[in-house]
């Protein structure tokens, strides 16, 4: 067999017969394997074009931190291919596909053709402890410099640190057949951009407070720190001795008590390190006016994630749960849910992000990136007043990229419009009375999905209808967090523990002017839980509210068309 004769010759080189790949690829398309101790982990070979009969012969060698190896390194095993290393002998070359980890020889037209590929390691920061940033195609690692220079970033060298507050920053391209064109260190035009994307690592974190709030009461400004977090996945019980079970059940606490450590909710529904959040509010692509972005559609084509554009909004969340959904499925992509959010404000507090209070976006046009030249003294008023400036023509506001304030990070590595911008639909709602997640308030004021009405007469009403049943299905239990039924918005110990709501308190009723608001303790921001009139979670409050915007502000809503609400995307590759 020339495959042993090949081994004899050089044992680390594998011979594969053309003829039984062909075979292999005919079955189905099954993975090829061999028992050969060359190849201990499944191959995907499943197309090989050009033909020279089955007598001609293809070899392979793997080179793993330029050291010939045995084996072509797992998926998984934290290395990268080197693409332009990476060649073959008589015209045929080698594509790689990382998602599948598959190998996909073409041009392949004579005898004997032979194989190199190089696998280097890919960078990780330790305290991370396995929790480094998953690369997804069409996911492109960049670093961004302070003037917003966007740069292809060396994915074998440090392009991210954790420690320094710098967080892991990748895009998607418009056209994403282009991204090979390029390589390490090309400035990334940003008219060639059409998203942006932060990593945010799977941690636990400390409990200081189980939220069992059920009324207001007074405020207390000294629970406001450093919030303690540990990143790891940590999925053995060895890993997770000591840590106390964790609650995903609205009002639940398990055996958690104050000082555990507990992995926050929104990684335990994902298979995966961490996720993809994007790094500013999502913009409709396309809009060059401020009414052009209010659109109630579904349609993932018109999303994009960028600075200073135009924030969609004016749509249902339904509309904009299946547009993030479709954006793109590969990557398992979703509108962001409420302890997704919960999970991003928890990192900012702690010593990895900024640990303080977030500057609000104060652009009156929600423009995304933006923020405040100074930091609001009172809440919302209602007015446009010294304390509470806002504005659309720069006179009280920064452009990014110059914005750092507003960032997560205070450098530009960080995400932006958290605290003002536009209110910020999320996956987060009140279900009814039988167990399931209702629709919104009544036929007129919905979220478009199928389910009951909280208050089917009100604003006038008169369609006798209870529920809505024409509209979308809900997806998958995943992707979203439901919250027990109540019938007003001061029961906030409904809370699921991590998703920054009621653990934020104590909570009070204040008076701005003539706007009353209800706060919470962490930087008296807007602090409303849902109930049945109102089911779904917003976040991050508006441009106009002055110190009531915040990481931690939340508030209640119907689900409906709203020109003040808009919406993010998250990434869960596995």
């Amino acid at each position: 067999m020339q495959l042993e004769k090949y081994k004899q010759r050089d044992p680390k080189r594998i011979g594969i017969s053309i003829f039984t790949i062909a075979c292999v690829v005919l079955i189905a398309g099954v993975f090829f394997y061999t028992s050969f101790a060359s190849f201990e982990t499944k191959q995907n070979f499943n197309i090989i074009e050009g033909s020279v009969g089955s007598n001609g012969d293809l070899y392979f060698a793997f080179y793993v931190d330029n050291k010939i190896s045995s084996k072509m390194p797992g998926k998984g095993e934290g290395y990268i291919i080197d693409k332009e290393k990476t060649t073959c002998t008589k015209g045929a070359s080698v594509e790689f596909n990382e998602t599948e980890w598959s190998v996909k020889v073409i041009n392949m037209t004579e005898r004997n053709t032979k194989c190199t590929l190089y696998f280097e390691s890919r960078y990780s920061e330790s305290i991370l402890n396995g929790t480094d940033p998953i690369l997804e195609e069409p996911l492109i690692a960049v670093t961004i410099e302070e003037d917003g220079t966007v740069k292809k970033a060396d994915v074998k060298s440090e392009w991210y640190s954790y420690e320094k507050k710098e967080w892991a920053n990748a895009i998607i391209l418009k056209d994403e057949s282009t991204a090979n064109s390029y390589t390490i260190g090309d400035t990334i035009p940003e008219e060639t951009i059409e998203s942006y994307f932060v990593w945010i690592p799977r941690y636990r974190y400390q409990l200081w407070d189980l939220g069992n709030y059920d009324s207001l009461t007074t405020i207390d400004t000294s629970k406001v720190h450093e919030i303690p977090i540990i990143f790891g996945n940590y999925t053995t019980l060895d890993e997770r001795e000591g840590e106390c079970t964790t609650p995903m059940l609205s009002g639940a606490s398990g055996n958690c008590t104050v000082g555990d450590y507990m992995t926050h909710p929104a990684f335990l529904s994902i298979p995966s390190s961490g996720f993809w959040t994007g790094k500013f509010e999502t913009g409709y692509g396309g809009a060059t006016t401020i009414s052009e972005a209010e659109q109630n559609t579904n349609d993932s084509s018109k999303i994009i994630v960028k600075p200073n554009v135009y924030s969609w909004r004016g749509i249902q969340a339904a509309n904009a749960f299946y547009s993030s959904y479709n954006y793109q499925r590969n990557l398992d992509s979703h509108m962001m849910k409420n302890t997704e959010w919960g999970a991003v404000a928890y990192l900012q507090h702690s010593i990895y992000g900024s640990a303080t209070s977030v500057r609000i976006n104060n652009n009156s046009d929600y423009i995304t990136g933006y923020q405040g030249n100074v930091e609001p003294t009172c809440g919302y008023t209602g007015t446009n007043e010294e304390c509470n400036k806002y504005c659309n023509d720069n006179s009280c506001n920064i452009v990014y990229p110059n914005s750092i304030l507003a960032s997560t990070t205070r450098n530009i590595s960080g995400i932006y419009d958290m605290s003002g911008g536009t209110w910020e639909y999320v996956m987060g709602v009140v279900v009814d009375q039988n167990g399931q997640p209702m629709s919104g308030r009544n036929s007129i004021y919905n979220s478009g999905f199928n389910g009951t009405l909280g208050c089917p007469t009100c604003n006038n009403d008169t369609s006798s209808l209870t529920n809505i049943s024409n509209g979308y299905n809900w997806p998958e239990f995943k992707y979203y967090d439901t919250y027990a039924y109540a019938t007003v918005d001061e029961q906030y110990q409904r809370r699921i523990l991590g998703d920054a709501t009621s653990e934020m308190g104590a909570f009070v009723e204040t008076i701005y002017l003539t706007q009353t608001r209800q706060i919470s303790s962490w930087y008296t921001n807007h602090s409303y839980f849902t109930h049945s009139s109102q089911p779904w979670f917003i976040r991050g409050t508006s441009f106009d509210d002055g110190t009531n915007a915040g990481v931690f502000a939340f508030g209640n809503n119907s689900g409906r068309v709203a020109y003040t609400i808009g919406f993010r995307i998250v990434l869960t590759p596995e």
